[in-house]
């Protein structure tokens, strides 16, 4: 990484496998998967001492979704150290700015209303073509089961914001809950 090695925390990776035993060690799953190269080097240059644990998902059940949600929040709630839990995703793609601008705020409030389950259902249901909201929807479940009572828009944008083409655009939120 630009700012030297992160290092996994070993320690909540296993609790984390303890609680959630369907979770399973595949480095495969990680090969394509760039979010981490996004979100690594903002975390090292805020605390280049932090530990993380990646967790890549390859199902779209809700089940088996609440299920991580929750055994994220039991895992976190054994640690001394706080844990900051974080989703990456992008929103809606390829699709005109005005379209995806709509159906961005769509899923955007079910994230600002702490609501797992809507956001899974608006997603699914309208079409809304969002790469990670099942990492965000169980982010939602473990946040509100560790007594999350809020969300906040940070910034909303999409890739026409930068100049680009207004037909074909992919949409971009920065969200906080606490």
């Amino acid at each position: 990484m630009p700012f030297g090695d992160a290092p996994i925390d070993g320690a909540l990776a296993a609790e984390l496998a303890d609680e959630c035993p369907v979770l399973r060690e595949d480095a495969l799953a990680h090969a394509r998967e760039h979010s981490l190269e996004v979100q690594l080097p903002f975390l090292q240059r805020l605390r280049p001492d932090f530990r993380f644990v990646p967790v890549v998902l390859a199902t779209d059940r809700y089940g088996a979704i609440e299920e991580l949600g929750l055994a994220v929040a039991r895992a976190v709630k054994k640690q001394r150290d706080p844990v900051l839990v974080i989703a990456s995703t992008d929103m809606n793609h390829y699709e005109s700015d005005a379209i995806t601008r709509a159906k961005d705020e769509r899923a955007i409030s079910k994230i600002l209303a702490l609501d797992p389950r809507g956001l899974y259902d608006t997603v699914r249901f309208e079409g809304i073509t969002m790469c990670g909201y099942a990492a965000t929807v169980a982010m939602l479940v473990a946040e509100r089961e560790l007594g999350a009572e809020e969300a906040a828009l940070i910034q909303y944008a999409t890739s026409a914001d930068a100049g680009g083409d207004r037909d074909r655009v992919v949409g971009y939120a920065g969200v906080t809950v606490r």
